[in-house]
């Protein structure tokens, strides 16, 4: 059983701060020292390719070692969907794939482990992506809420609690209406993660207003026919020392508040026509409709997965579209070493990005082999 949660205090080297560090404690729980020989094992005289896409086929510990030896610090994204520890297999019929299947004619895979085997498991494969990730470099870990708590404190050990990015909750299927005596389930989790938050690969990518939601938003026009909006000059917080707390024009900040900037860029907005002033002398900062780019995704996300999937499990395609625009560039190789149905490959090869997957299912590879159109490398490993 899952014994204790504590924290450690640890310096980062690197920049010579002090910073919490959270650690799981389990029983059976392999050491950094025992993985790192582990790896050594399975780091055997394979080649692999040092470019373009690659399909390997293997136990997924094994393909992660051997990558070691050709793509350290060299992966800029990484999302993976691995199993949940459910306690149930997942079989694929001829006729239709389904999460869990009644017509057992072939098993996709089996998800049965004890706590301790499955956090293990877990661990020693993220400390080998935090390894293979660059500078900037992210890691999506799909992962439902009994087992994802566990699984970001190991995050957080591995990857240090200050790279954490995101909780994402996302609503992955219609309203439930089980008979349990609990709330119905219609999400799962995404955990965000960078290699070095100060660097991760980030495309600010906004999602679009439609014309009914800009109108609300931006309820004012102007004499030359423009859609605009006024938000206040001040925001809210104190400052106790430096411009932003002190009068503008004879104007004191609220209480409670600060000034948005310097308040020598509220003369040059004022100059350029872009303050407008209340009959009582209130000053409001205009923004333009037509000069707005979109509006801030939000972490909680609506993506529902497919209705006949090709492989149990399979994620929406648009979801992780957006995940692979966000977070990489067209240079970038994204790893997926849960390949499952393949659907991250096919979504990154479509946005022009290189690829490695890595299943150890026989359906899975079969499926992905069918629907891979791009050109890629196939490796099968004993």
């Amino acid at each position: 059983m899952i014994k204790n949660i504590y924290f450690l205090l640890l310096y980062c080297a690197s920049s010579f701060t002090l910073y919490k560090m959270i650690q799981l404690v389990f029983d059976d729980k392999p050491s950094r020292r025992e993985i790192l020989n582990k790896i050594l094992l399975e780091s055997r005289n394979i080649t692999l390719p040092v470019s373009g896409n690659i399909l390997i086929k293997s136990e997924n510990f094994t393909a992660l070692s051997l990558l070691l030896n050709h793509y350290r610090e060299r992966i800029d994204l990484v999302y993976i969907d691995p199993p949940f520890n459910t306690m149930q297999d997942f079989f694929i019929s001829d006729r239709r794939a389904n999460s869990v299947s009644s017509v057992k004619e072939h098993r996709a895979y089996t998800d049965k482990m004890t706590p301790e085997k499955f956090l293990a498991f877990m661990y020693e494969r993220l400390i080998i992506i935090h390894e293979l990730l660059s500078v900037r470099g992210s890691l999506y870990l799909h992962i439902d809420c009994k087992t994802g708590h566990y699984v970001k404190i190991i995050l957080d050990e591995i990857f240090g609690t200050e790279n954490f990015i995101n909780d994402i909750a996302r609503i992955k299927s219609n309203p439930k209406n089980f008979y349990r005596r609990a709330w119905g389930n219609e999400r799962d989790m995404i955990l965000f993660y960078a290699k070095d938050s100060r660097y991760n690969i980030w495309n600010d990518i906004k999602d679009s207003i439609n014309s009914d939601e800009l109108a609300r938003r931006f309820p004012k026009i102007d004499s030359q026919g423009r859609r605009y909006t006024t938000i206040p000059l001040h925001a809210p917080g104190e400052t106790r020392d430096g411009v932003t707390g002190q009068a503008w024009r004879n104007i004191p900040v609220p209480e409670g508040r600060h000034w948005r900037t310097d308040p020598a860029e509220f003369d040059r907005l004022d100059s350029l026509g872009l303050i407008e002033w209340s009959k009582t002398g209130n000053p409001r900062i205009i923004k333009y409709a037509d000069e707005h780019n979109g509006k801030k995704i939000q972490d909680v996300w609506t993506f529902k997965d497919p209705q006949n999937p090709v492989y149990p499990t399979e994620k929406n395609h648009d979801m992780l579209k957006l995940i692979i625009a966000q977070s990489s560039l067209p240079e970038s190789i994204i790893l997926d070493c849960f390949a499952g149905s393949g659907a991250s490959l096919l979504c990154a090869s479509e946005l022009g990005r290189h690829w490695i997957g890595i299943d150890k299912s026989k359906q899975a590879i079969n499926i992905m082999r069918k629907n891979l159109t791009c050109e890629y490398a196939f490796i099968e490993l004993q």
